[in-house]
């Protein structure tokens, strides 16, 4: 059995974690809305349309801010149709996803949902087919109290109080081809410093994301933050970052390593954002918002789930409805573990998205909502990692990739929070065939005491939960946790992510 080991000491810390790095996204996208989180008809249905069935898993999921309504979508989208009485509101071509939208759900509806959900709101502004006016009209509707035309406007809505947006996206992944309105890096960074500067007269405390790249595959990733930030450094307070993974070819190794390919794109992104910093001589530190990640298989989406046809615009059609495995899993928890390893920098993040869509959350209509694979490391992450993300020294063994070369077997994360003395760590092993012993040394932790353990694996690696078997895959205790003078011993299972609570 291969072993590893891992010194832990809560002296050497990376950085605070941001509760805004275990956010969400909501796009108005396939079922994610209706027939996923709005469902007048369902038995749990409540006053305003929403299944209490999946409040309660958002709730338990533990998202804080969400990202909202796009996504592609957004660089389309007449925000004004989502506002005011629902008789009246037009339902529009989705030329993004080529579906019908009805705007049934808007901005206040959502915002109620919001409420819910104890999450907070993070919206975009469509720069794709609209630019700076219409984000000032959005800016001044969601967070000026009273007194102007679009302010008493919401207020006639049934919104007294402001929105209080904190948290704006100039836009979506503007460096792509596909996206509605897509521009230059030059175009592009000269539109979002206009329209940050105008939205910051009109309320200084917004807190502002340029579009990076959509992609760290993308021809131009790299020129594009540059030229992006230098017309837009002392405007914007964050940077997107955004990264889908997948297994291709059934090359199973390369996939379990993914997140040496999101460590590589965060880092190349932080270097970029650093050199405009000296080259302008700036005092101030841009940060990542990654704020669209998952394990995502975009090959089915062009090979299956397309929708085409200048007669054919369904509302709410089933697309993107991925059903994950227990390896989707593992790598979907050990790309949590590089947000984390990266605290310092990635501040706020937006798993892409929460229901039905790409999800860890799925429904049928009129039935139940499940779990899927990827709640768990999401839920477990979310409540156990706070404080101080840690600098950890870990020896491990590696293997081959086609895709990244040699890897190390075993990767982890560890956070500890000085005011309750708790320590989580989080760890993968992505070795195929063979568990993994890893002895830590917890001895700088003072008398450490295992308070929970919980290990995501199967003997089948493709295990799923689905609607026939929604409870098939579920985190276990492991059982394996020894605990003496200062070492704590574990077994990693093969194709495995595991927690650990020390207190």
């Amino acid at each position: 059995m291969p072993t590893a080991r891992l010194t832990i000491d809560p002296h050497f810390t990376i950085g605070r974690v941001h509760r805004r790095v275990f956010g969400g996204f909501v796009e108005h996208l396939g079922r994610h809305v209706y027939d996923g989180i709005h469902e007048p008809g369902h038995p749990t249905a409540d006053a305003e349309g929403f299944r209490a069935d999946v409040v309660e898993l958002v709730k338990e999921l533990g998202v804080s801010t969400i990202r909202y309504p796009g996504g592609n979508f957004v660089s389309g989208f007449r925000w004004e149709d989502s506002v005011g009485p629902r008789d009246q509101r037009p339902r529009r071509l989705d030329l993004a996803w080529h579906s019908t939208e009805t705007n049934e759900v808007g901005l206040h509806e959502f915002s109620s949902w919001l409420d819910k959900v104890d999450s907070e709101l993070m919206l975009a502004v469509n720069l794709g087919t609209r630019g700076i006016p219409e984000a000032l009209d959005l800016l001044e509707y969601a967070n000026i109290p009273s007194g102007t035309a679009l302010s008493e406007g919401r207020i006639a809505n049934g919104r007294t109080d402001a929105f209080g947006v904190k948290m704006w996206c100039l836009g979506n992944e503007m460096d792509g081809p596909w996206q509605l309105g897509h521009r230059s890096a030059e175009d592009y960074g000269k539109l979002a410093s206009q329209t940050a500067k105008a939205m910051r007269q009109l309320d200084p405390s917004v807190e502002l994301v340029v579009c990076g790249s959509s992609s760290a595959h993308m021809p131009t990733f790299g020129e594009w933050e540059r030229v992006v930030l230098t017309h837009t450094y002392e405007d914007v307070d964050y940077i997107s970052c955004h990264a889908y993974y997948e297994e291709k070819g059934g090359d199973l190794a390369s996939f379990l390593a993914s997140a040496v390919d999101m460590d590589r794109f965060i880092e190349t992104v932080v270097a970029t954002a650093d050199h405009v910093k000296a080259v302008l001589g700036s005092e101030k530190t841009v940060n990542i918002s990654f704020d669209e990640w998952n394990v995502w298989y975009l090959t089915r989406f062009h090979d299956v789930d397309r929708i085409e046809g200048i007669d054919n615009w369904p509302v709410a059609p089933r697309l993107l409805e991925d059903v994950y495995s227990v390896a989707d899993a593992v790598v979907f928890g050990n790309l949590m573990i590089s947000l984390l390893k990266h605290a310092d920098r990635v501040t706020s993040a937006s798993l892409a998205q929460l229901v039905n869509v790409i999800a860890p959350i799925m429904t049928e209509p009129g039935g139940p909502a499940w779990r899927q694979t990827t709640f768990f490391p999401f839920s477990i992450t979310s409540r156990l990692a706070q404080g101080e993300a840690l600098e950890l020294k870990l020896d491990a063994p590696t293997y081959a990739t086609a895709e990244y070369g040699e890897v190390p077997l075993v990767d982890a994360v560890a956070t500890h929070d000085a005011e309750s003395g708790r320590t989580a760590v989080f760890l993968v092993n992505r070795s195929q065939d063979e568990a993994v012993t890893l002895t830590v040394d917890v001895s700088t932790l003072g008398d450490a005491a295992l308070l929970e353990s919980h290990t995501l694996s199967d003997d089948d690696v493709s295990a799923r939960n689905t609607l026939a078997d929604p409870e098939r895959v579920a985190p276990r205790p492991n059982d394996s946790v020894r605990i003496e003078d200062g070492e704590l011993t574990v077994t990693l299972p093969p194709v495995s992510w595991t927690a650990l609570s020390l207190g």
